[in-house]
């Protein structure tokens, strides 16, 4: 049985980062910041995979992840092999990411949410020895992502940009390891939320003193990010209501959160391309990122072709997780939601989390990598 909060979380998640890439409102990465909190998500469920089913649980999480994946290379790798790229090995990352996988001019800019797919990959990997070391010595484990992050940040160790990202959302995973075995929800709020205005307040004075190209965006402040998203994830995760109901009243919104996870997956590997395809549309015709009613089109009109997509080959994710396919998920029995206890979680019906930072790339792809988050 599935937790509808875990649900409802990530189907905000996956539309704040939609609606983040239409609008590039960098006070929306500040008010939710998605991609931490969907790593600590899938650090959660993968936690309880590894409880279930030990190391297995690499392979069965791998399953869940790469078809979607191919459907989309089967689209964009042939139309970029015909517009430029050039053939080599390297093509064959594109079938499993564990590093940037090559793209040309445009579809670097179209793809670069796969980097939420290379740190994914990577993080499975190091699971089950981070899950064997966090069950040991839970607050050293859970602590060394963030230590590797500072360290970084101040200058004494100037790791290459993986590492870096590693210590930002693998910190949001080990989160998500934490609130699977109770440990969130063991603090009391006399702890709890000291710790997380403190962690805000540390992290706000960062993005203040180190604003990056575009403001206060999350995205543009790695150590910022860390201390910022480990504050909301401790109290979304830590003080997680043991249910939903509220949800199920409405037959519109619970399919929504339905759907929304689902089909995260799809809907997070195709938005990307759309807004790209979208945005020198648009502006012939004047919505610009100053217009409001232009702005709503926007979001609207990449929603209604990223949900075309979706219902095409939005079944992949079914399969892959050996599913019944259904064109619309959650049209026969509704979810139940279902409190879940300090140790427990729900069942391994989950879709897989989503998010993001690049190993080394060249000057113009950068940009695009950052504006993927």
């Amino acid at each position: 049985m599935r937790n509808r909060y875990l649900d409802l979380l990530r189907s905000l998640a996956i539309v704040r980062v939609v609606v983040y890439h239409v609008t590039g409102w960098a006070t929306l990465t500040l008010v939710f910041p998605a991609m931490s909190v969907m790593f600590a998500l899938a650090g959660s469920l993968m936690a309880a995979s590894l409880t279930r089913a030990g190391p297995a649980a690499v392979g069965r999480r791998l399953r869940r992840l790469l078809p979607s994946l191919w459907v989309a290379a089967v689209v964009f790798v042939p139309a970029m092999l015909f517009t430029g790229l050039p053939v080599s090995p390297r093509v064959l990352l594109w079938l499993f990411p564990i590093a940037d996988p090559p793209a040309n001019n445009w579809g670097a800019l179209a793809l670069s949410v796969i980097w939420y797919l290379r740190d994914y990959l990577w993080f499975v990997f190091a699971s089950p020895v981070a899950f064997w070391l966090f069950r040991r010595a839970p607050l050293p484990t859970l602590l060394a992502p963030y230590l590797l992050l500072v360290t970084i940040e101040v200058g004494i160790y100037p790791a290459p940009p993986m590492l870096r990202e590693f210590g930002l959302y693998f910190g949001a995973w080990l989160l998500g390891f934490a609130h699977h075995d109770g440990m969130l929800r063991r603090l009391s709020s006399r702890v709890l939320f000291p710790l997380a205005l403190a962690l805000a307040a540390a992290g706000g004075a960062w993005i203040i003193a180190h604003p990056g190209p575009r403001g206060y965006d999350l995205n543009d402040n790695h150590l910022g990010n860390a201390l910022w998203s480990a504050a909301f994830i401790l109290i979304v995760l830590g003080r997680a209501p043991a249910g939903v109901a509220w949800l199920s009243r409405s037959r519109l919104a619970d399919r929504a959160v339905t759907v929304l996870n689902r089909r995260a997956l799809t809907v997070y590997l195709w938005h990307m391309p759309f807004v790209v395809a979208l945005t020198p549309l648009v502006d012939v015709v004047g919505w610009s990122h100053q217009d409001p009613v232009g702005l709503a089109i926007r979001v609207l009109l990449v929603f209604a072709l990223v949900g075309l997509v979706t219902l095409a080959v939005g079944w992949v994710e079914d399969v892959a997780a050996r599913r019944r396919p259904e064109l619309i998920p959650g049209g026969s029995v509704p979810p139940t939601d279902v409190a879940v206890q300090p140790g427990g979680e729900a069942a391994d019906g989950e879709t897989a989390g989503r998010a993001v930072v690049p190993a080394q790339r060249v000057a113009g792809e950068a940009s695009a990598e950052i504006n993927a988050r």
